[in-house]
């Protein structure tokens, strides 16, 4: 499955007033299975392609949602996506935690964002604007203490109490995974 999605421009949009001091977040959900509610009151598990300004692209378990990422730690005390990383699991009972950051930030600020999520047998691909930004393997759910594969389920599009804007949203089936997949 490809998603492929525009989102965001924000240029004139007045920020309402509980997020004058805070990023504008929000999110992609693929793998979304079991009740809805289980994280945050609100979603169910899944794991998350993060659309949030400035951390577009970044991972994130959602209610069990675990991967592994080649990572690497930075300065801020921030796991990275990095190619030459080491193979790190993230989820909501590792010691590193279920958020791993994007390796770099390909936004545009007050543009119309391009977003490609590709998801193939248990492995994924986030894309911004083009560009790479993260590779996450061996999807699956911490489900009673057992982990177990999650390669299939709902897509949630979340908004987390701030306006957020989509638009060409598409579902389109993958042929072959993209040419940065192949050169990993």
């Amino acid at each position: 499955m490809k998603i492929i999605t525009s989102l965001w421009n924000l240029n004139g949009v007045k920020i309402i007033p509980s997020f004058a001091n805070r990023k504008r977040d929000s999110g992609l959900l693929y793998h979304a299975v079991g009740p809805h509610g289980v994280d945050a009151r609100a979603w169910m598990r899944s794991q998350e392609f993060q659309i949030q300004e400035g951390d577009c692209g970044d991972y994130w378990g959602v209610a069990g949602g675990s991967f592994d990422v080649h990572a690497t730690k930075n300065s801020n005390n921030e796991w990275r996506f990095d190619r030459q990383g080491k193979l790190m699991t993230f989820n909501e009972a590792s010691e590193i935690g279920r958020r791993c950051w994007k390796d770099s930030d390909k936004e545009k600020p007050g543009e119309w964002n391009k977003i490609d999520l590709y998801v193939m047998g248990d492995s994924s691909i986030h894309s911004v604007n083009d560009s790479l930004v993260m590779m996450l393997f061996h999807s699956r759910q911490l489900n009673n203490g057992k982990s177990i594969p999650l390669t299939k389920g709902k897509i949630q599009l979340q908004s987390e109490g701030c306006e957020v804007f989509y638009r060409n949203i598409k579902l389109e089936p993958i042929i072959k995974m993209p040419n940065f997949y192949r050169a990993f």
